[in-house]
């Protein structure tokens, strides 16, 4: 017999019993991670981000499932845009948010969002997640629920039970055995390869060396220099900085294993950095900034650095984060990215299904003919847009 609960902090769950539902691969969803967010005010309810986390377990109290959740009182930070659905509510005299979000935040990577205990019993449990989090939004008549960067096979499991699937897309670099980053670049187009060169050698004509860290190695002040780089790339571009500098802290002790710190030196003077996620399997590129604009800093300190660390450490994949055709010419092929959605009101679900089935169609001509960009001598096939 299993039981369906939320909480409203993820303290509430103990943290071996949580994390031993996650994947390796992905540190975005660890307890740590998300427990560290609550602590230090980057969710909650002036950022609109409301924890009402999901758990299932069974009849001796053990949890067996579970998936970070949230009220939703915008739709910043989700990197699935919603937006228009919103507008189109507000127009209709009708009330969207809050809605219930299932997701890291801030965070536009795809993993587990049904967490579960392996074993034969795990689709049974996966559906009371599902079952258990549709209940919940229609006994606090939430307008919609929604699933973020899922992965495929949940996202066939979703939309077998009301969740609507929506199609999405990043540019990731898959690691096809390279042992040098020269050898990587012996893979793409003379032109491709020449520009790439070029790049990295304007940022070493500048003056500027790299080095990296992972977070526990990182000093206080190595991560208040950061933290003012993050705080200053937010404020350039009018977004909100949510993430402390307490936060930072935390997690560079709870789990620093997990985090790079990639910082570029003019001299002895930081004068930019990145920061990254550490997966089993995947390098996650989060956040970067920068004191001065250099020629080509950005993709160095982004992309080039981080393809080396990869690369050297045997790393699958590097997910560079959201967005960026620019992405393409330097290695990152589209990929499909997936979420699901359930709508209340059965008029917006049957427009919102007609927007999402149109939304498809164009989706998967744009990873077509974004591949048809690859910089690869060899072509490398795109991630399949099927879930």
């Amino acid at each position: 017999m299993l039981s369906f609960t939320t909480h409203e902090q993820l303290d509430a769950i103990p943290r071996a019993d949580w994390n031993r539902l996650v994947d390796a691969d992905t540190p975005f969803l660890r307890h740590e991670f998300l427990a560290a967010m609550e602590r230090h005010d980057c969710v909650g309810e002036a950022l609109g981000w409301v924890p009402r986390h999901l758990a299932v377990r069974d009849d001796t109290a053990r949890l067996v499932a579970a998936a970070p959740a949230y009220l939703k009182y915008n739709s910043y930070g989700e990197l699935v845009f919603d937006w228009s659905w919103a507008d189109a509510y507000r127009r209709a005299g009708l009330r969207y948010y809050p809605k219930l979000v299932i997701a890291s935040p801030y965070t536009p990577a795809t993993g587990p969002r049904l967490l579960s205990l392996p074993g034969a019993e795990r689709r049974t449990r996966q559906l009371a997640l599902i079952e258990g989090a549709q209940s919940f939004s229609e006994r606090l008549e939430l307008s919609s629920l929604h699933w973020l960067f899922t992965t495929p096979a949940e996202t066939e499991l979703l939309a077998a039970h009301e969740q609507m699937p929506r199609l999405g897309c990043q540019f990731h670099w898959h690691n096809r055995g390279h042992q040098s980053f020269a050898e990587l670049l012996a893979t793409f187009s003379a032109e491709k390869r020449k520009k790439i060169k070029r790049e990295r050698r304007r940022v070493n004509e500048a003056g500027i060396h790299f080095g990296l860290r992972l977070g526990h190695e990182a000093s206080e002040a190595e991560w208040a220099v950061f933290h003012r780089l993050y705080r200053l790339t937010f404020d350039r571009r009018g977004g909100i900085p949510t993430l402390s500098l307490p936060f930072f802290h935390e997690i560079a002790t709870t789990m620093g294993e997990h985090l790079l710190l990639i910082f570029a030196y003019q001299g002895k003077r930081i004068v930019a950095a990145a920061f990254c996620l550490i997966g089993e399997r995947t390098l996650f590129g989060r956040h970067w900034g920068c004191f001065e604009q250099y020629h080509s800093l950005h993709f160095e300190t982004c992309y080039y650095q981080g393809l080396d660390f990869c690369i050297a450490s045997g790393l699958e994949r590097f997910e560079p984060g959201a967005q960026g055709e620019h992405k393409v010419s330097r290695g990152f092929l589209p990929t499909a990215t997936w979420s699901a959605h359930w709508i209340a009101d059965e008029r917006f679900r049957r427009g919102i299904a007609q927007y999402l089935d149109a939304e498809t169609h164009g989706m998967r001509d744009y990873l077509a003919e974004m591949q048809a960009h690859s910089p690869y001598r060899r072509e490398t096939p795109a991630a399949s847009p099927h879930p």
